[in-house]
């Protein structure tokens, strides 16, 4: 007897299988990260195509196999249709999506992370907000989500060896955005001085706790 689930989740990744097919990595509420094919979904008219779109968020109607998921259907509530024609927030995109899959796990609460995707890709697509300080919120909030981010800041007590004595404004938004609800991350703007200060403080803290590189930001860089 064939066994379904429906989750709710956005895709991180998708990956051409075949000559039709596709496999998704999707982060969802009920089972973390999970791995699922999508069969023709690069056929004409299919209508799994929709669904198989990285950012593309929704409900998803999967069948679980032995190993394996397979998708059967799905409602799509948000394409992110912004990020489409702004090659640059696409990037920044894709590059949120490289950090949560390389942080997700699957059976594993990610909650979390999920909804800090979202709200940062809803940014991506703001006017009023500068891609470079949503990298930032980004960065230190899914660090924070992991354990590897502290909870508070003070210009006079650093953290990491040899950081430097950080301004007030700078040490206040690091603790509001460890600490606020994901919902409110991204509802202010900083001087560009902070904005210096913040970006050197998750550039630190990235390049201590994941040292890895991610295809997405090598071609971000080259961008910007």
């Amino acid at each position: 007897m064939q066994e379904y689930i429906t989750v709710t989740g956005i895709v991180l990744k998708q990956t051409p299988v075949g000559e039709y097919d596709r496999h998704i990595s999707l982060l969802t509420s009920e089972r973390g990260k999970v791995s699922a094919f999508a069969r023709g979904a690069r056929r004409p008219g299919s209508r799994l195509a929709a669904g198989t779109n990285p950012f593309a968020f929704g409900s998803f109607r999967l069948y679980e196999g032995r190993s394996s998921y397979t998708l059967t259907e799905s409602d799509i509530r948000n394409y992110f249709g912004e990020l489409r024609t702004d090659y640059i927030g696409a990037c920044y995109g894709m590059y949120f999506a490289e950090v949560a899959d390389y942080y997700t796990r699957e059976n594993n609460d990610e909650r979390e992370m999920m909804k800090l995707f979202y709200q940062s890709l809803r940014a991506l697509c703001a006017p009023s907000l500068a891609n470079p300080l949503v990298r930032c919120i980004f960065e230190c909030r899914a660090m924070a989500v992991n354990g590897e981010f502290p909870m508070t800041f003070s210009r006079e007590a650093p953290v990491l060896p040899g950081d430097e004595s950080l301004d007030d404004s700078t040490a206040y938004t690091l603790q509001y955005i460890a600490s606020s609800p994901v919902e409110k991350l991204y509802t202010f703007t900083v001087t560009e001085a902070v904005l210096g200060q913040l970006q050197d403080v998750a550039a630190r803290y990235m390049k201590h706790f994941i040292g890895r590189n991610f295809k997405s930001l090598e071609v971000l860089q080259t961008l910007c």
